[in-house]
């Protein structure tokens, strides 16, 4: 750039990331301003900061000082870094206002008004959409100078209510219908609960107030008869989980006001609040990082009165127990996803048995089974119960009648009987589907043709994906898995106009592009990947990858698992990854690929920014969107792998629809799931891929992968590449693989726990 004498624009970024306060602006454009003069030897002159312009406005307490932090930076640069330019993209400021061009041609001139004074001489900015300060009517200019300069709590407020009359005739909106707002008060907050309106909560519960003797009633009395009438449409299927947790939030906004009053009550008179249903303590286990289900459950059982204690993710035993105990909880909820995770379940379990409690235990997430609870789990809890709970929609009625006295008891017997009815069958199932040994499944291996060898990738060894533009990812994402997520049943998008889910369907969908769309436009999450791409060849069952072409150096070894159901009827072949790579022994060489890819850098702190604001609903709904953009990430990395980095399906032309839907040649399998069910793989995958340098993303004990947004797996070229299921393997594979692997045989049958078909407990007795 000094070559050829041009001006740079330095925005203000970081390894860190986006600069979003005075501070971090200072702090970034002086060191590069330092770096800039002082050893690259550059002109300041030629140095324009853009100290990176935000949307205020938005509803978040965080947002409302990004004007002040812009311009008070502006005039410190101007101060500070001699002869430096100011510029920015003065239409970000006013995103919250899209549509409404009337506000936001005022916003901006504001906006520039006060900025320009401090020192701003460049923008980016439609001069023909720019209003004249002097021009604007004094009250929409105080309106906006409050909202710019952050002058008062309520300015975004009182924008939003003024803000239509600025629109024009075209883009006025369609009035409400407030005729609700004209009846009794307790009608009114039932209203507002069952349609998830936060609008006029506060002033609705404070009238409510002003009609009992004590706070605590408003809560025991309209909002908890609002929250049973949601609980009861919910129940009967009248109502879906989006909704139930907008409720959710509107009780919270409700409990959240009165809760200095009774403070000050419990102060001045001592007396203490009504207990709640019970008191439930629920924790994703040790090793795991997934929560999304685990929250909606939280949510659910907040609507019925429970008060839940949620410790978090990754929690070992030891907390959980503690934290009961100090408590005095009356139910113990556990989830998790990975496979791992049963095993940390069955943990927890047997220290409860071990220091003597006997607390009901729930059990939940995608990996969770009746089965599994039935023969794994609960006969490590004799003390107390083990229960399987299916979704959210059943956790209430389980809760409840665990806190029934009168239904405890018979409860717990009918389901130890379901139990040994399911652990009689376990057993006698075990051994008793036809099998074949490991031997007979390797003669009977799938047969790739190989006769026209694999074409080379045009570039091996590592890509990486720093900051992929989220606006790429949207266009693939699978949003039937989504709505999945909330229980809502469908495929996209007919689920929309479903006779009985299209109503809720439809309004989550529409919340969540308006969120997918802040997402993207701030650059609220960041998303990044890596792919690899080596020479590999199958050995067997294994998968062997080199350094080079001349495949002399052995780099790293796959392990992969293979079916041992009888296949002697259909001619059905006893599949494993390794069937799907030109074998050593052929003279054909083949390839290989790998990925991490992840969606989930921010997704923590935007969580976390709705949770402080009691607001579950976008909180959820936030790791829901996150944990989409992954898998897209996933989807669209893969396309770029078949279309570029290797090549093989340059000439594809599948639309996004196609994609989603898998129409293309080869597959990304992924470890812990069923083709390759060893979580352990990863580790492998992962320092080869030199991923948590790459993307970020790490491994936890368990090997479940931190940000939860993140997706991992191997790509498989031939055009024969399927899916499948490994299903149950024998002793003789165990002990083959834990030969293979370099593992001690119980060490081998506790990371494949979930697919043996054999007790490791029962191996000696039965051997005997």
């Amino acid at each position: 750039m000094r070559r050829y004498g041009a001006a740079v624009v330095v925005m203000a970024f970081d390894e860190q990331g986006q600069a979003d306060t005075f501070a971090r602006k200072t702090e970034i454009c002086a060191r590069s301003y330092k770096v800039l003069t002082e050893k690259v030897g550059f002109a300041p002159e030629d140095i324009i900061f853009d100290p990176n312009i935000f949307a205020v406005a938005t509803g978040i307490e965080e947002h409302n000082n990004y004007g002040v932090d812009f311009i008070e930076a502006t005039g410190w640069i101007r101060e500070n870094l001699p002869h430096a330019h100011v510029s920015g993209g003065v239409s970000n400021l006013s995103f919250s206002f899209r549509g409404n061009e009337g506000v936001r041609e005022a916003m901006h001139s504001v906006f520039l008004y006060h900025a320009i004074t401090r020192g701003m001489d460049m923008g980016i900015v439609n001069a023909g959409q720019l209003a004249i300060y002097d021009d604007l009517s004094k009250e929409l200019r105080d309106l906006c100078e409050d909202v710019v300069l952050n002058r008062s709590p309520d300015a975004t407020d009182r924008m939003l209510e003024a803000a239509e009359r600025w629109k024009g005739e075209g883009g006025k909106k369609k009035e409400a219908d407030l005729s609700w707002r004209e009846w009794p008060v307790a009608k009114r907050l039932e209203h507002a609960l069952v349609n998830g309106i936060d609008d006029f909560v506060v002033e609705d519960t404070e009238a409510a107030r002003q009609t009992v003797a004590r706070p605590l009633h408003v809560i025991e009395g309209p909002l908890m008869d609002g929250m049973n009438v949601v609980g009861d449409l919910f129940g009967s299927g009248k109502m879906f989980l989006p909704q139930v947790v907008k409720s959710a939030r509107v009780m919270k906004k409700a409990v959240a006001y009165l809760m200095p009053f009774m403070e000050e009550e419990k102060r001045l008179s001592g007396l203490e609040g009504s207990s709640s249903a019970g008191k439930i303590l629920m924790a994703t286990v040790k090793g795991d990082v997934h929560d999304i289900g685990k929250n909606i459950v939280g949510v659910v059982l907040q609507c019925n009165n429970f008060e839940v204690i949620d410790l978090g993710v990754m929690v070992p035993a030891t907390k959980i127990l503690e934290v009961a105990k100090a408590e005095k909880v009356d139910i113990i909820g556990l989830s998790g996803l990975i496979t791992p995770s049963l095993d940390e379940m069955c943990h927890v379990a047997a220290e409860l048995e071990r220091e003597g409690m006997n607390v009901p235990l729930l059990i939940g997430g995608a990996t969770t089974s009746r089965i599994h609870t039935a023969v794994k789990i609960h006969p490590n809890y004799a003390k107390g119960q083990a229960i399987y709970v299916t979704d959210a929609g059943r956790a209430v009625g389980v809760a409840s009648r665990l806190m029934s006295e009168g239904q405890r008891e018979p409860y717990y017997a009918e389901v130890r009987t379901e139990y040994a009815e399911i652990a009689e069958a376990h057993a006698a199932a075990r051994g008793g589907g036809p099998r074949t040994s490991i031997a007979d499944a390797r003669a009977n291996a799938f047969r790739c043709d190989f006769g026209k060898a694999p074409l080379a990738p045009r570039k091996t060894g590592l890509t990486r994906f720093e900051d992929f533009p989220l606006e790429d990812l949207v266009p693939l994402i699978d949003w039937t898995p989504f709505f999945s997520t909330w229980e809502i049943k469908g495929r996209y998008p007919a689920v929309l106009t479903d006779n009985r889910y299209g109503p809720a369907a439809k309004a989550l969908y529409d919340d969540a592009r308006r969120m997918l769309d802040e997402i993207v436009t701030k650059k609220l999450l960041t998303a990044k990947g890596v792919a690899g791409l080596w020479p590999a060849q199958a050995r067997g069952d294994d998968i062997v990858l080199f350094t080079g072409e001349d495949r002399r150096q052995e780099l790293a070894t796959f392990f992969t698992l293979r079916q041992q159901m009888s296949r002697t009827a259909g001619g059905r072949a006893n599949v494993a990854l390794s069937d799907f790579v030109a074998p050593e022994v052929s003279g054909v060489a083949d390839w290989v690929g790998g990925f991490a890819v992840t969606a989930g850098h921010g997704e923590d702190d935007l969580a976390a920014r709705y949770a402080k604001a009691g607001d579950d609903y976008n909180k959820i709904l936030s790791q829901a969107l996150a944990d989409r953009l992954a898998e897209a990430f996933a989807e669209k990395l893969h396309q770029i792998v078949r279309t570029d980095l290797w090549g093989y399906a340059s000439g594809e032309t599948l639309t996004n629809e196609e994609i989603i839907e898998e129409k293309y040649q080869g597959i990304r399998p992924a470890p812990g799931y069923p083709a390759q069910p060893d979580h352990t793989e990863k580790e492998t995958l992962f320092r080869l891929l030199d991923a948590t340098a790459a993307t970020g993303i790490q491994l936890t004990e368990s090997y479940a992968m931190w940000p939860g947004s993140s997706v991992s797996g191997l790509y498989f070229s031939h055009p024969d590449s399927h899916y499948f299921g490994v299903g149950k393997i024998e002793a003789d594979q165990v002990a083959d693989y834990a030969d293979r692997k370099g593992w001690d045989l119980a060490y081998a049958e506790r990371w494949l726990a979930p697919i043996l078909n054999y007790d490791p407990n029962r191996k000696v007795a039965a051997a005997e």
